[in-house]
C-alpha cells in the first residue's frame, strides 16, 4: 500500500487547520498529515498537537521561528522520507487547495513522478481573486516559463504530489528560496533532472479566514531569483564544448499538461 504524507505548513492558521484536515481525511482517509508550524503566536501549533492526540494520522513538526515556506517544506520532506512515506504532498492550510481534488493528483502519479495542481491549464480556475492579483500571477508564470525555458503553465502553484524517489534525486539541501519562489525552484530542478511532470487542473479558492502571507518582498524575491537563474542558464549554454540545452516541449492530454524531455 502506498503511504501518502500531506505536508501542511502553518503560521497563524488556527481557524483553518481543523476544517482542512477534516476535509483531507474525508477525501483520502488513508493519508497522513504533517503540520509544520513555524512558531505561530495564535495557537496553531497547540491546536495541531491536540488534533494529533485524537487522530494517529496527524503529526506535528514544530519549529521555533518563521523561516519561510521553502524551509518548512524541506523540513517536512525530510521528516516524511525518514519515516518511509512513498508519496509526499504539498497543501496549504488556508483552504485555497481543495482536498477533494487530491485523488486526482495522486492518480496522476501512475505515469508521472511529479503532479502539479495547475490553475492555468484547461479545466483549472481561480476563485475569489481580484483582477490585479490574477494578472500578477499569470504574468509571473509567463515570465518564469520564458526565463527558465520551463514547460509549465503554473510553476508557482503550491498544490502538488511527488514520488519520494524523485525527491531523493533532487538537491534540496541548497534551496534558499523562501516564498512561492520555492515552488518554481524545485519544479525547475525536477524538469532538469529529467522527471516526468504532469499538470492536473485544479480550482484555487481564496482563503476565507486569516490573512494572506503574500507580500511585495515575496514577489520581489521570485522576480530576482527567476531572472538570475535564467541568465545563468543561458550563459552556461554558451560555454565552450557545451551543447545548448534543448527547450522542452509540451503536450496536452485531457486537460492535463505534460512536460516532456
Amino acid at each position: 500500500m502506498t503511504r501518502v504524507l500531506v505536508v501542511v505548513p502553518t503560521y497563524d492558521e488556527v481557524d483553518n487547520l481543523a476544517p482542512i484536515l477534516d476535509r483531507l481525511h474525508r477525501s483520502v482517509p488513508e493519508a497522513h498529515a504533517l503540520v509544520v508550524d513555524d512558531g505561530s503566536p495564535d495557537g496553531t501549533g497547540e491546536l495541531a498537537e491536540e488534533l494529533a492526540v485524537r487522530d494517529p494520522r496527524v503529526h506535528v513538526l514544530r519549529r521555533p521561528v518563521k523561516t519561510g515556506l521553502g524551509p518548512a517544506y524541506v523540513a517536512g520532506f525530510r521528516w516524511g522520507r525518514a519515516r518511509g512515506y512513498d508519496v509526499l504532498v504539498e497543501m496549504d492550510a488556508d483552504g485555497s487547495h481543495h482536498p477533494e481534488q487530491l485523488p486526482d493528483l495522486l492518480a496522476a502519479l501512475a505515469d508521472a513522478e511529479l503532479a502539479l495542481g495547475s490553475r492555468y491549464v484547461p479545466g483549472g480556475r481561480v476563485a475569489g481573486w481580484s483582477r490585479h492579483r490574477l494578472l500578477l500571477s499569470r504574468a509571473g508564470n509567463l515570465w518564469t516559463r520564458w526565463a527558465l525555458r520551463l514547460p509549465l503553465a503554473d510553476a508557482t502553484g503550491g498544490y502538488r504530489a511527488v514520488r519520494a524517489d524523485l525527491l531523493d534525486r533532487l538537491p534540496l539541501d541548497d534551496v534558499a528560496s523562501q516564498g512561492y519562489c520555492f515552488q518554481v525552484d524545485w519544479a525547475w530542478r525536477a524538469v532538469r533532472a529529467g522527471a516526468r511532470v504532469v499538470e492536473v487542473p485544479i480550482t484555487f479558492t481564496e482563503r476565507r479566514f486569516g490573512r494572506s502571507k503574500m507580500s511585495g518582498s515575496i514577489v520581489g524575491e521570485a522576480l530576482v531569483r527567476v531572472t538570475w537563474w535564467g541568465l545563468l542558464d543561458r550563459l552556461a549554454d554558451r560555454l565552450p564544448g557545451r551543447v545548448p540545452r534543448p527547450v522542452p516541449g509540451r503536450v496536452r492530454d485531457g486537460g492535463r499538461s505534460t512536460a516532456v524531455r
